[in-house]
């Protein structure tokens, strides 16, 4: 099967991504949301990440023009009927993307493949929701997706092994590494990371440190680029938490339970930088000034 035309469901931070990525390897991307200022927003981080490539000569004027010329944006998912890949990106819960999944799987024409960006949240189940399980599969792209060279390909219990050539011949044309990993909660990434993180936040809510502290130690000891509580911000608290949650029911192991200070803090709707706050203060560019 060869995949010409890509649908991106969601154009927030990570659907933007996807399809900026996908335009620039020569698909034709169809970008849906449910408003049309969301789309406008995801635009709008399109051109700018694509404005900066251009600034450093990572691509031509041609190039970026016709990036941009090949993203089509909708708010209806019939938009999607003659695409050959679907990759979904919304938001992490489970309940949102069973919905989406059942609207799509009777909507794509039949040999289309959906996928999802999803972090953590098994494979297998997302494709029954689908009704397409043979055509199915999880790609687990990473943020800034522009910037960032992994996709973990997750194979669900019954994806098809052309479905996975397929997207891993897709993954590389866009310039990415793809890892394939099994179905298990949070796959590898999140499986390791997230506890990470949330062991830095039940080390800041026991006062074992600053939270200054705390990242500095992971930033200077173990070369980490940005510290767990920064992390945290910048995936957003909300995201962390819906991680730690399907870590915890998947395993059914309390080292995977979620931190109070990070359930308490989601509560109160400090998510970090989308939010301008939550473990430190950013402004309305999402830079830290506290």
């Amino acid at each position: 099967m060869e995949v010409k035309t890509i649908g991106v469901v969601g154009a927030g931070q990570m659907g933007s991504g996807i399809a900026q990525v996908a335009a620039q390897a020569g698909y034709q991307v169809v970008l849906v949301d449910v408003a049309e200022a969301f789309l406008e927003r995801g635009l709008g981080t399109i051109r700018r990440s694509l404005g900066k490539f251009l600034e450093k000569g990572r691509i031509s004027q041609e190039d970026h023009d016709a990036a941009l010329a090949r993203i089509r944006t909708s708010l209806d998912l019939e938009a999607l009927k003659d695409t050959d890949l679907v990759v979904e990106a919304i938001v992490e819960d489970e309940g949102e993307k069973r919905r989406l999944f059942e609207r799509l799987g009777a909507l794509v024409k039949p040999e289309a493949i959906l996928a999802s960006n999803t972090s953590s949240i098994p494979i297998t189940a997302l494709a029954r929701y689908s009704g397409r399980p043979e055509r199915f599969i999880g790609m687990h792209f990473f943020n800034p997706v522009p910037l960032m060279a992994l996709v973990e390909v997750i194979r669900g219990e019954l994806t098809a092994e052309t479905t996975r050539e397929v997207v891993v011949a897709v993954a590389k044309r866009m310039g990415k590494t793809p890892l394939e990993v099994q179905d298990y909660p949070g796959f590898v990434s999140n499986r390791l990371l997230m506890p990470m993180i949330n062991e830095a936040i039940e080390a800041l809510r026991e006062g074992v440190a600053t939270k200054e502290a705390i990242d500095g130690v992971m930033r200077l000891g173990m070369n980490h680029p940005m510290g767990p509580l920064e992390l945290a911000d910048f995936i957003g608290l909300d995201t962390c938490l819906a991680i730690m949650e399907v870590l915890h029911r998947g395993f059914g192991d309390d080292k995977y339970r979620p931190s109070p200070l990070l359930r308490r803090m989601v509560q109160a709707g400090l998510l970090g930088r989308k939010t301008g706050r939550g473990f430190y203060t950013y402004d309305e560019k999402g830079n830290k000034v506290g």
